[in-house]
C-alpha cells in the first residue's frame, strides 16, 4: 500500500526531498539503468568509471528529469486521476514544481558532463544521447507534448527505455549486426506495447482533461489488442536472435496473459485495466531477473 501525496501538505527539507524522490518513480529506476549497464558491460566485458557514472545517470537523474517534467506539466490532469499520489505518479504540491525541475537539471548536469568526458570523442554516442534527452523533454514539455500525440506518445515512451541501451552500445563501440538490430527492435516494440497498455487505464481521466493519447484515439479495447500485437511481435523478433536469445521470446507470454482479460474492455470501464497494469509492474522485476540470467548465459557461451 502506498501513501498518497496530496496537493497540500507538510513543509520542510524532509518533505521536499521525499516529493522530489517520489516524482522520479524509484520503482522505475532500474528500467533505464539496467539497459545501459547490461549493454555496456556485455559489450566491453569490464567494470570501469564510465559504467559506474553512466549507470548512476540513468538510474536517478534521468528519471528525475523524465518523470519530474511529466508530473509538473500534467498537474491539472493528475488531479482528476485516482492513480496519482504514490508509486504510479507523485501528486506534487504546486509550490514544489520549480524545485522538482531545478533538482532534475542540477542532479543531471554534473553527472552528464562527467559521463561525456569519460566517453571521449564519440560523435555517434552524442547523437544517441541527444535523441534520448530530447525524448525525455518532448514527452511532457509545453509546445511539444508528444504524450498528447497518439502513437507518437508510445513511440517516445519506448525511446525513453531503449535509448539508454543504445547509448551503452554506442559508447562501448558495439558492432552493429542483424542479431543486435533484431534484439533492439524487440525491446522497442515491447516498450510501445507497455506504454499503450498503460494508457488504457487513463482513458477517462485523459478525456476529461482534454488530453489525447493512443488509448483515447483508438479506444480502450483496440489499444489493448494493439499492445498484445506489439508484445507478440517483440517475441517473434527474439526468435531470430542468436542462442540463447530465442528463450527471451517466452518472456512476452506473461505480459500478453496480463493484458488478455482486457481485450474487449469498454472505455467506460477502462479504469479496471489498472489491475492488469499492477501485474505488469510486478512482472517487470521477474522479467528483469530472467533477462539477467539469459545475459549471463550468453556471456558464458561466447
Amino acid at each position: 500500500m502506498t501513501e498518497a501525496i496530496h496537493p497540500t501538505g507538510p513543509t520542510g527539507l524532509g518533505h521536499t526531498v521525499r516529493q522530489v524522490l517520489l516524482s522520479s518513480r524509484p520503482l522505475s529506476w532500474i528500467n533505464t539503468a539496467f539497459p545501459f549497464a547490461a549493454a555496456y558491460i556485455v559489450t566491453t566485458g569490464r567494470v570501469d568509471a564510465l559504467l559506474v557514472v553512466g549507470t548512476l545517470f540513468f538510474l536517478i537523474p534521468y528519471n528525475l528529469l523524465m518523470y519530474g517534467i511529466n508530473d509538473v506539466f500534467d498537474y491539472e490532469s493528475d488531479l482528476r486521476n485516482p492513480r496519482k499520489g504514490g508509486v504510479e505518479g507523485a501528486m506534487l504540491d504546486k509550490g514544489m514544481h520549480r524545485t522538482v525541475l531545478i533538482s532534475g537539471v542540477a542532479t543531471a548536469l554534473p553527472v552528464l558532463l562527467l559521463m561525456l568526458v569519460l566517453a571521449g570523442l564519440n560523435p555517434w554516442s552524442w547523437v544517441v544521447l541527444a535523441v534520448s534527452l530530447f525524448a525525455v523533454v518532448a514527452y511532457s514539455a509545453p509546445g511539444l507534448r508528444f504524450k498528447e500525440r497518439p502513437v507518437l506518445d508510445s513511440v517516445t515512451s519506448s525511446v525513453h527505455f531503449v535509448s539508454p541501451a543504445v547509448y551503452g552500445l554506442a559508447v562501448a563501440g558495439a558492432l552493429v549486426t542483424p542479431d543486435l538490430v533484431a534484439l533492439l527492435a524487440a525491446f522497442f516494440f515491447w516498450g510501445i506495447a507497455s506504454h499503450a497498455f498503460g494508457a488504457v487505464q487513463d482513458v477517462e481521466p485523459d478525456r476529461q482533461g482534454g488530453i489525447s493519447s493512443i488509448a483515447t484515439a483508438f479506444g480502450a479495447a483496440q489499444t489493448v489488442r494493439l499492445a498484445i500485437g506489439f508484445w507478440l511481435l517483440a517475441g517473434l523478433l527474439m526468435l531470430v536472435t542468436d542462442w540463447p536469445g530465442p528463450l527471451a521470446a517466452l518472456l512476452v507470454i506473461p505480459y500478453i496473459l496480463a493484458a488478455w482479460p482486457y481485450r474487449s474492455i469498454s472505455d467506460a470501464e477502462s479504469e479496471r485495466a489498472n489491475n492488469g497494469w499492477k501485474r505488469f509492474l510486478r512482472l517487470n522485476f521477474f522479467t528483469g531477473f530472467l533477462v539477467t540470467m539469459l545475459l549471463i548465459l550468453w556471456v558464458v557461451l561466447r
